[in-house]
C-alpha cells in the first residue's frame, strides 16, 4: 500500500538545489503519435485499417500484414501483468537518482506485449492492472501499469508522481482571483492539498463578489498582481518567484467584437496586454527560477497552466479581436512549453468553451461552470495531461478543427455576427 506523502520539511537555504536531469527523450516521428495521445490524456495505439491489428511499439508498417494503412484508436487499456523487476542500477542519470524503480511486462487485452512503469500498489504476477499513458519529464509518453482498482493513497507514489503535477504539498500561483474562475481555481487548489496559494489581484478598489472569502483560507495569501503592469510583475517575482511550484494563468480580457463592429484598436489592444504580453510578462519574471526548480525535492517546480479558449484553434468572428489575442497566447505559449521543456517543467494549456460569465451571455447553452472548469484542470495536474479541451463545446470543436480546420473556419463565419 502506498504510502502518504508527508509535508516536506522548509528547506535548508545553504544546501545546493539539484539541477534537474531527464529520462531519454528520443523518438521516431511515428512514435510521437503516443505522445500525441498521452498529451491528450488518452490511451491510443496503432490499429490497422486493413486486419484490425493492434500493435506496440509504434512501427510504420503492421506488423502482421505489412499494411500501412495504420490509425491511432482509442483501445482497451486493461491488461496482466506477466512478470516484474526492480531496477537498483542505470546509467541513465535520470533514473539512477530515482533508484530503486519498479518495471513490468504486461499482457494488454487487446494483444500487444508492453513494458511499462509499474505503480507501488499493483499486485505481484500475475495480476490484473490497468496501462496508461502519461508523459514524462521529458515530454514523451511513457506507459505506466496502474492497480486495477483505484487505492488509497494512490496519487502519492513515487513514481507516478515523477509523471504528475499533483498540487498536494506545493505552492500555486493562481494570477487573477478575483473572476469566477479564479476564485474557483484556488478553492479547488486548496482542496487538491495544496501547502500555499498566492491569489493575485489587480485593481484593490474593486470589490467582486466572494473575494473576501478567500481571505478567510488559511492556506491563500493575497498578492497584488496587475500583468500591464510590468514592475508589478517584476516585484512580486522577486518575493515569491524562487517557491512557486505551479503557477496558472487566469489573466483574461474578454470582448464581444469583431473588426468592423468598433472604431479603433483600444479594445484589442488591452485585450492582448493581458492575454499576450500578460503571459509574456509572467513568462519573463517567473520561468528561469522555475526552470532552476525542476528538480527540488519532493515538492519541485512542475508546471505551468495557461487558460486559454478553444477560440484559439479557429477564429470565432463574433469574439473576433479576443480570438486573435488567445491564438497569439497559444503561439507563445508553445515557445514557452519548449524553453521549460529541459527543466521537466511541464506547460499546460486549457481550451475551454464559452465558461458561464458576464462575456457569454448571448451565447447558447452548453456553457461550462466556473467550478467545473476548475475541476477539469486540477485533473490535468493529476493526470499529467498536456492540452486539455474542457466543456462539450470545446471537445465539439477539437474534433471538427482535427477534421478539417477549412471547413470549421466557414461554418464559423456562416454563423450570425454582432
Amino acid at each position: 500500500m502506498t504510502r502518504p506523502l508527508v509535508r516536506p520539511a522548509r528547506k535548508n537555504p545553504i544546501l545546493r538545489t539539484r539541477l534537474p536531469t531527464l529520462p531519454p527523450g528520443l523518438r521516431s516521428r511515428v512514435a510521437l503519435g503516443l505522445t500525441a495521445a498521452a498529451a491528450r490524456g488518452r490511451f491510443e495505439l496503432q490499429v490497422c485499417r486493413d486486419c484490425a491489428t493492434v500493435q506496440y511499439p509504434p512501427r510504420e508498417a503492421c506488423c502482421a500484414c505489412l499494411s500501412r494503412r495504420l490509425d491511432w484508436r482509442i483501445v482497451d487499456d486493461g491488461g496482466e501483468l506477466v512478470s516484474e523487476t526492480t531496477l537498483r542500477h542505470s546509467h541513465e542519470l535520470f533514473f539512477r537518482e530515482r533508484m530503486p524503480w519498479r518495471l513490468g511486462l504486461v499482457k494488454l487485452d487487446c494483444g500487444p506485449l508492453a513494458v511499462a512503469h509499474l505503480h507501488g500498489d499493483c499486485a505481484p504476477p500475475p495480476s490484473r492492472v490497468r496501462v496508461r499513458l502519461h508523459l514524462d519529464r521529458a515530454g514523451q509518453a511513457a506507459l505506466v501499469a496502474l492497480p486495477d482498482k483505484d487505492t488509497l493513497h494512490m496519487a502519492d507514489d513515487r513514481q507516478l508522481r515523477e509523471m504528475t503535477c499533483d498540487p498536494k504539498f506545493r505552492k500555486v500561483l493562481v494570477t487573477d482571483a478575483k473572476t469566477p474562475l479564479g476564485q474557483a481555481l484556488v478553492e479547488a487548489v486548496v482542496a487538491a492539498g495544496a501547502d500555499l496559494v498566492w491569489a493575485g489581484h489587480a485593481e484593490p478598489w474593486k470589490k467582486p463578489p466572494g473575494f473576501e472569502r478567500l481571505a478567510s483560507l488559511a492556506e491563500v495569501s493575497l498578492v497584488p498582481l496587475d500583468l500591464t503592469n510590468s514592475r508589478a510583475v517584476t516585484v512580486l517575482a522577486g518575493e515569491i518567484g524562487g517557491r512557486v511550484d505551479i503557477l496558472i494563468n487566469t489573466a483574461d480580457y474578454h470582448r464581444n467584437f469583431g473588426i468592423a463592429a468598433r472604431d479603433g484598436v483600444e479594445t484589442a489592444r488591452a485585450e492582448m496586454d493581458i492575454n499576450y504580453f500578460g503571459l509574456l510578462r509572467l513568462a519573463q519574471e517567473f520561468a528561469p527560477a522555475m526552470r532552476a526548480r525542476g528538480a527540488d525535492g519532493q515538492s519541485s517546480a512542475v508546471a505551468w497552466v495557461n487558460v486559454l479558449s478553444i477560440f484559439a484553434l479557429s477564429n470565432f468572428p463574433p469574439h473576433g479581436t479576443y480570438s486573435a489575442s488567445k491564438a497569439a497566447a497559444l503561439s507563445l505559449a508553445q515557445c514557452l512549453r519548449a524553453e521549460l521543456a529541459p527543466s521537466g517543467v511541464r506547460v499546460i494549456n486549457v481550451f475551454p468553451g464559452p465558461i458561464d460569465d458576464d462575456w457569454n451571455q448571448t451565447l447558447p447553452p452548453p456553457k461550462i461552470a466556473p467550478a467545473r472548469l476548475a475541476a477539469d484542470i486540477i485533473a490535468a495536474l493529476r493526470s499529467g495531461a498536456e492540452d486539455v479541451y474542457p466543456g462539450d463545446i470545446a471537445q465539439d470543436w477539437l474534433e471538427r478543427w482535427r477534421d478539417n480546420p477549412k471547413a470549421l473556419e466557414r461554418e464559423l463565419a456562416a454563423l450570425p455576427h454582432q
